[in-house]
């Protein structure tokens, strides 16, 4: 032989030397789901581990991801259902819970990357993610919502919008909007490619959003298709997008890689509740190691082209990185 590939794997020391995607805490953008009221705790079943807490709470832990090396929070609310309603009324309003918590978030920490959720689906009657007539989910009356929506997040204080709606021409639409208020620093985190997939249950869950009729099959995206993610994503940079996504991470590796190939901008990935809740529940039954399986499962992503990785596992990850 005069090769002997195992030179390479002798020792823990070599193996680190080597090794060709490093996971690191900055990696990771950790969502957060926000309640009303005061010293709130609310644990969500069917993602073990994981809580809904009110702003005092939230802002507690925002400081511990810090502290362990998270840069970026992605932000979510549980709107009460006397708010909802179909035409984003409690979306856009400037002292609702979302711009309450963004500015609090700020205020507390302003090192802190800030992104928000843009979609209607927490603020609607019908769980959609746009406005509904019938049972249609109208595209561009939908957009407009949007737009005055990521406008009142940037007034707020977000760092980054990050519609994860999939309604056409959102990402153009917010891009002028912003510009047109000076907004000019306001990033835009697009969900490009974002999936119609049944690992998006907990999180309905966690948020009571989930439709109330039919499904989301004509705006989420066909599991079925790749050329179909690059056209969305090549789309939303062209129409201003700083930051693409991939929705979700673990069964769509395949996609995260033909995109990382094709794109210049940052590639994100969500590891999604339901991918989250799948390792938790073999865990608890004793059928792997949790531990292992997190890390894996986040290096695959890495290595796969996400430059971010948006997981429920932020905060138990980057504990196991700092040791």
């Amino acid at each position: 032989m005069i090769r002997r590939n195992r030179i390479l794997r002798t020792s823990p020391a070599i193996r680190s030397m080597v090794a060709e995607n490093i996971l690191k805490p900055s990696d990771f953008i950790a969502p957060l789901f926000i309640v009303e009221g005061s010293n709130v705790e609310e644990a969500i079943p069917s993602m073990p581990g994981y809580y809904r807490r009110s702003i005092d709470g939230t802002i507690k832990e925002v400081k511990v991801l810090w502290s362990l090396g998270i840069k970026s929070v992605l932000l979510f609310i549980k709107c009460a259902d006397e708010l909802k309603d179909n035409k984003g009324t409690e979306a856009v309003n400037p002292d609702g819970l979302m711009q309450r918590s963004i500015r609090a978030i700020k205020n507390a920490l302003p090192e802190m990357v800030v992104m928000t959720d843009v979609a209607l689906d927490p603020y609607s009657s019908y769980g959609h993610d746009g406005i509904v007539e019938g049972e249609i989910i109208v595209n561009d009356a939908t957009v407009e919502v949007l737009t005055r929506m990521s406008l009142s997040h940037a007034q707020a204080g977000a760092d980054f919008v990050a519609p994860s709606d999939m309604m056409d021409g959102r990402i153009l639409a917010i891009r002028q909007m912003l510009e047109a208020h000076n907004f000019v620093n306001t990033g835009i985190m697009a969900y490009s490619a974002k999936y119609a997939s049944c690992f998006y249950g907990p999180f309905r869950d966690a948020l009571d959003s989930a439709p109330g009729f039919g499904d989301k099959k004509t705006y989420q995206m066909d599991y079925a298709n790749s050329k179909e993610a690059i056209r969305e994503t090549l789309m939303d940079i062209e129409e201003g997008a700083d930051i693409v996504m991939v929705k979700p991470a673990m069964a769509y590796l395949d996609i995260m890689r033909i995109i990382k190939d094709r794109v210049t901008v940052p590639v994100s990935a969500y590891h999604v509740s339901g991918e989250y809740a799948m390792i938790k529940a073999a865990a608890e039954r004793g059928w792997l190691n949790e531990e292992k399986a997190v890390m894996e499962s986040l290096t695959s992503m890495k290595r796969a082209g996400a430059d971010l990785i948006a997981t429920y596992f932020a905060k138990d990850a980057a504990k196991l990185i700092n040791g």
